[in-house]
This record gives structure tokens, C-alpha cells and sequence, in this order.
């Protein structure tokens, strides 16, 4: 991932509405974006189309309708992220930031689960 891409809080859920709903128009994503944070349609194409600018969207002109597809994977993304939080909060520990997240997180047993095995794969198997 290139290192200018720093989506802003806005980018970022209509990346995350694309991830979960797959291509969209504007009209869908704005009414996705109303679901928890009233804004406006003129205001979410906007959005998008500077998103377009920066290389986070594509934009399929064929038909009536315009469709926008993400560029950048969430996979990606979440690294990015991650990797940003580590260096910049924790300091580069992965311990400290895994049990600041325990800590104020209550883990399911299947997230537990996937820690331990997670774990073991890293150790070569060891049980």
C-alpha cells in the first residue's frame, strides 16, 4: 500500500461499506452512511469522487448510473492501521497493544480460541 494513503473517518465507512455490499452507486452508499450518521448526498458523492482522485475507487461509467468499486483491499487497510497504532501508541509491542485489547475487551472463548491456535501456528505447532 503506498504510503500517502491516510483515509479520513469519512473515506474510511464508504471503503467499509463497499467491502461489506460489494460495488455501489452513491445513492446506495449515502443511504448506507444515513443508517448511523445523517449526511447528505451531494456531501457522499463528493466524498467518493475525491476518493476517485486518490486512487481509493474506480468508477464504472457505463449506464445511468455510476458504479464505484474499491481499489484498495481491506486487508490492506486493517495493516495500515495496525501497523500505525502499534508504532505510534504502543511503541512497536505487539504484547503491550494484544493486552491492552484483552484488557478492555471480554474475548469469547472462540476468539480465545483463535488466539491460542494463532499461537500455536507461530510456535511451529507446538500444543
Amino acid at each position: 500500500m503506498a504510503t500517502a494513503f491516510k483515509p479520513t473517518d469519512s473515506e474510511l465507512q464508504v471503503l467499509k461499506i463497499l467491502w461489506e455490499n460489494g460495488p455501489c452507486t452513491v445513492r446506495t452508499v449515502n443511504d448506507l452512511v444515513n443508517e448511523n450518521k445523517k449526511t447528505t448526498y451531494t456531501t457522499t458523492l463528493k466524498t467518493m469522487q475525491i476518493m476517485t482522485g486518490k486512487g481509493m475507487l474506480e468508477r464504472n461509467e457505463e449506464g445511468r448510473s455510476h458504479i464505484y468499486i474499491p481499489k484498495v483491499k481491506e486487508k490492506e487497510t486493517q495493516n495500515y492501521f495496525l501497523d500505525k497504532l502499534l508504532n505510534n501508541v504502543f511503541n512497536g509491542s505487539a504484547t503491550n497493544l494484544i493486552l491492552q485489547a484483552l484488557g478492555n475487551h471480554k474475548a469469547s472463548k472462540d476468539e480465545l480460541d483463535e488466539i491460542k491456535k494463532r499461537i500455536n501456528e507461530m510456535e511451529g505447532g507446538k500444543q
